[in-house]
């Protein structure tokens, strides 16, 4: 660990200053719950061991269990130990465990929060910590309200126009379940907070190959040229999940593919694949380039979802050496459920550059690998010379830009195959950040912390562009709605999705990338 700035982030050369990340304390509001232990005290964990968070730092769990400091130690021990990127090692624990705290209480009591204001106050000085805070809201969405205001009641946010110190909150996704509660949400945030205080996390951006979409398109002068619809014949967006809904049936009954999925990490995605060249790297105009691009997206009317949209559930199958059942045979989910575990969609974004180009997007439950790739279909060569054989075209070329599990991305050209004919043959040139650079690649939550920490909110959604986002879903929720429907298509656990998605892309004579 150390306190010195970090070197300045390449991508970040067109920032007005450079960022690293401040003395802070961490309050993790839900600190014993299941996102604390798997995923944020590891990555903090990682952070100490890879010498990148300051020496000033506490981090205090704040929750309604009946915790001692050293119980929660022996919680986060735990975590780091099953979940960590970095294994456990006991000399670097003995120094991070100091850093841990706990404060029992209760989200809706106004003298628990007057108790953790005292808390933070004794803790800070041994740290030698200025006050600057960061809250983690790791909580379900029907307590937001009522922490921000208990945070604002209990004097526990410095004033926005009188830092430092700084306060930072950061809100996990869902932000809302549609576009009306969305804007109650952002109502209650901004009541508390100032925009620029708030860091709306989504941790798909936080991936290695999501952060390298920028670089790879505006880094090299061989892509920008031909990322239009002169050249680009479609795009195809998959995030295949392998396991079922699990013991989250609860949740997912009110959430479903849509909202889960393709209303946060795959329009985001989708924002940095397509969105037009940012003047700076500085994360305001980075923002305002996403947000131009999600209000680009065609508006989906009533009469378009019929046409443009699949949804579905997974049925009982036999995948991964076992029986699954059925979406609505799950525990916590209704006999007569119709959430959706997959959805498959066409949509076309209405600028210069996209125009006429489809996209299209897919994402579902209890498929038969755990993947997420954004692939980039470049239109074929004319039919003459190498294509000339009407029945047997040559493969497109495509780029496949891999976010899970392997991280990294490939391009496939033809080449011609030795020997005296003039055969061409597809191949891949492929490029893994495990195998290139030989470590395996930060956790999402380890660069967005540091991030939060640092002040950078380029990874993180804008409030304008968490409406836009919802205003294009909220259609597709109403004609849902609307239409009655008691049955969803179903496709057997295991297996790619519906039939009906696969008539949804051939109607257009393309077919779904095999993965």
């Amino acid at each position: 660990m150390n306190d010195q700035p970090m070197e300045q982030n390449p991508l970040m050369s067109g920032s007005s200053q450079e960022l690293y990340p401040q003395a802070c304390t961490i309050v993790i509001f839900g600190g014993a719950g299941d996102l604390s232990r798997r995923k944020l005290i590891p990555a903090l964990y990682n952070l100490a061991l890879d010498g990148l968070l300051p020496t000033q730092f506490a981090v205090v769990g704040f929750a309604i269990d009946a915790l001692s400091d050293e119980e929660f130690r022996n919680f986060a021990r735990d975590g780091i130990a099953r979940f960590s990127r970095r294994a456990l090692s006991e000399e670097d624990w003995t120094e991070f465990e100091q850093h841990l705290f706990y404060q029992q209480g209760d989200f809706g009591e106004a003298a628990d929060y007057a108790q953790l204001k005292i808390r933070l106050d004794d803790i800070e000085p041994r740290f030698g910590i200025p006050g600057n805070r960061v809250y983690y809201l790791a909580i379900p969405p029907s307590f937001i309200d009522t922490c921000v205001y208990g945070l604002r009641e209990g004097d526990l946010v410095a004033p926005a126009d009188q830092e430092p110190p700084f306060t930072r909150l950061i809100v996990e996704k869902p932000i809302g379940r549609d576009l009306s509660s969305a804007r109650g949400v952002n109502q209650s945030l901004q009541a508390c907070f100032a925009e620029h205080q708030l860091y709306r996390i989504d941790h798909y951006l936080g991936k290695e190959t999501v952060q390298n979409i920028l670089a790879m398109r505006f880094g090299n002068s061989i892509f920008e040229p031909l990322w239009n619809s002169k050249h680009i014949d479609h795009v195809q967006i998959t995030v295949a999940e392998a396991e079922g809904v699990g013991t989250r049936g609860g949740y997912y009954e009110t959430a479903g593919a849509l909202r889960d999925m393709v209303q946060n990490h795959i329009l985001q995605l989708l924002s940095l694949v397509a969105m037009e060249p940012p003047w700076s790297m500085r994360a305001d105009v980075i923002r305002d380039r996403r947000l131009d691009l999600l209000q680009c997206l065609r508006p989906m009317h009533a009469q378009d979802v019929e046409h443009h949209v699949v949804r579905a559930q997974y049925a009982s199958g036999f995948y991964q050496g076992r029986d699954a059942p059925g979406y609505r045979r799950e525990e916590r989910v209704a006999a007569d459920s119709t959430t959706e575990t997959y959805v498959a969609l066409r949509l076309f974004i209405d600028n210069w550059r996209w125009a006429g180009v489809p996209i299209y997007l897919r994402t579902g439950k209890a498929m038969p690998k755990r993947v997420s790739e954004v692939a980039v279909q470049f239109k074929s060569v004319p039919h003459m010379l190498f294509n000339s054989d009407t029945d047997h075209p040559l493969e497109p070329n495509v780029l496949a830009l891999r976010i899970q599990p392997d991280e990294g991305l490939a391009l496939r050209i033809g080449t011609k195959l030795p020997g005296p004919k003039v055969r061409i043959y597809p191949v891949k040139m492929d490029f893994r950040y495990g195998s290139t650079f030989g470590d395996q690649s930060p956790e999402a939550y380890e660069r967005l912390l540091l991030d939060v920490m640092a002040g950078d909110a380029t990874l993180f959604m804008r409030d304008d562009a968490v409406e836009a986002s919802w205003r294009w879903i909220q259609p597709i929720l109403d004609a849902w709605a609307a239409s009655g429907q008691r049955w969803l298509p179903e496709y057997p656990a295991g297996t790619w999705g519906p039939i009906e998605a696969d008539r949804l892309i051939h109607a257009d004579d393309r077919a779904w990338r095999q993965l």
